[in-house]
């Protein structure tokens, strides 16, 4: 099976849309028409594990009996949409859309009714919705926390990103906070300034004071080490994650992709099979998928393939746009018309450097790789320190026979991130070798 870049693109459409840090969803009694004897409950938005699904329980309980609580129902939405983010259960979408309809039925115009529903659109992949969603909760309160952060995320998931760089610095002048800071810190990331981001991080995680936020920034800065190749730094910024809060889904996947990138591959399928039988999300399937793969278990591997497909079906039905996965999947089994079908309907809504390489790659694997350079030429244009990238754009230039350009794309991808990928980094290599080397 061809590499996929699957896991990545996920990953970054579920940091961007559904950050377990974004907004603050404080239930306040003296906006709620409901009795005064009410539950204590935590923000969703703010909790992870166990502490999420407690705090949504208590929710469903408390508006058993008071079921015109505004802020209750907004906050349930809140704690559904997290939900199917951290469960990969794409189930609560259509009860995170009702819980906030609800809401809005009872106080027309709230705010955090309104940011809950453009975090449901993101989570979705309706970045167009998520913006004009963030738009109107702006126009209603200008400093909402979590409005401000997904203003930042549907820009950059837009390709709008001179717009997105301006979000960041607006929304860092109303209400700096971890929120913000991290988005603030992927806008760096995009332009390359990749010491920048990393002292943005470093202060995020020096602010966070709950478990969540402190293992949500330490994976942040564990991700930026990893995809900048220095691993063992990335494994220590997993730990503290982990420490904050044991079993967070994204630092156990990528610890695991660090372990993989130091050639301890048997530890990474360990830790793989131990997330995905908890928490089967789609890039740690594919993950396990693509380990199977070059240990040599084609049939295990064929079965992880297989089960990360069923999982974009379902995420289909449910309503969320699944174009760019299903692009990359497709190319990934040689199945270039499918993949350029998919990448094209992802490339009409929004051009963003991913879908840009989505659509690459699918035209190469539909053998039109001399209308796939100019979408790698511009994947790779801001400067995002991506090795995948620069992966995609060296095999096209391979295949046109630009043989001095493609050397220079294959090493600059296993420079910057050697292990980028278990599959990739093995193919990048392969070429590199084929057309003489560095």
């Amino acid at each position: 099976m061809a590499p996929s870049k699957l896991g990545k693109s996920v990953g970054a459409v579920v940091v961007l849309a559904c950050a377990l840090t974004v907004g603050s969803l404080t239930i306040d009694s003296s906006q709620s028409p409901a009795p005064p004897a009410r539950i204590a409950v935590a923000d969703p938005a703010r909790l992870g594990g166990d502490d999420l699904d407690r705090s949504v329980t208590a929710l469903e309980a408390q508006l058993a009996t008071q079921p015109k609580d505004f802020t209750a129902w907004a906050a349930l939405g809140t704690g559904y949409v997290e939900q199917a983010r951290v469960k990969g259960d794409p189930t609560r979408y259509p009860l995170a859309q009702r819980a906030l309809a609800r809401s809005l039925e009872l106080r027309p115009g709230y705010d955090a009714a309104l940011a809950g529903r453009a975090a449901l659109a993101a989570a979705r992949h309706d970045f167009t919705g998520a913006l004009r969603l963030v738009r109107e909760t702006l126009a209603a309160n200008p400093y909402n926390e979590r409005a401000l952060a997904l203003h930042i995320d549907a820009l950059v998931e837009l390709g709008r990103y001179p717009a997105a760089w301006k979000a960041a610095q607006e929304a860092d002048s109303r209400k700096p906070g971890i929120p913000v800071f991290t988005r603030y810190a992927y806008v760096l990331e995009l332009r390359g300034e990749t010491g920048r981001a990393r002292q943005v991080l470093t202060r995020a995680l020096a602010t966070a004071t709950s478990p969540a936020d402190r293992a949500y920034v330490a994976t942040e800065l564990g991700q930026l080490s990893r995809h900048q190749g220095d691993y063992r730094t990335a494994l220590r910024h997993y730990a503290t994650a982990l420490t904050a809060a044991p079993g967070h889904p994204p630092a156990l996947e990528g610890r695991a992709r660090a372990k993989a990138a130091l050639g301890q591959l048997d530890a990474a399928i360990r830790d793989l099979r131990e997330l995905v039988r908890k928490t089967p999300l789609t890039g740690a399937v594919e993950l396990l998928g693509e380990l199977y793969e070059v240990t040599g278990r084609k049939e295990a591997a064929r079965e992880q393939y297989t089960l990360a497909a069923e999982q974009v079906a379902q995420e289909r039905v449910r309503g969320v746009n699944m174009d760019l996965e299903t692009a990359h999947m497709a190319a990934a089994r040689g199945e270039g018309k499918a993949a350029v079908s998919a990448a094209l309907a992802e490339w009409q809504r929004r051009r963003t450097v991913h879908t840009a390489d989505a659509l690459a790659w699918a035209l190469h694997a539909d053998g039109r790789s001399d209308e796939a350079l100019a979408y790698a030429r511009r994947a790779t244009a801001t400067g995002l320190p991506d090795a995948e990238l620069r992966y995609h754009r060296g095999v096209i230039e391979a295949a046109l026979g630009k043989d001095t350009e493609a050397r220079r794309s294959l090493s600059a991808a296993l420079d910057l991130d050697p292990g980028f990928s278990p599959v990739g980094a093995r193919h990048a290599r392969a070429v590199l070798d084929r057309l003489g080397g560095a």
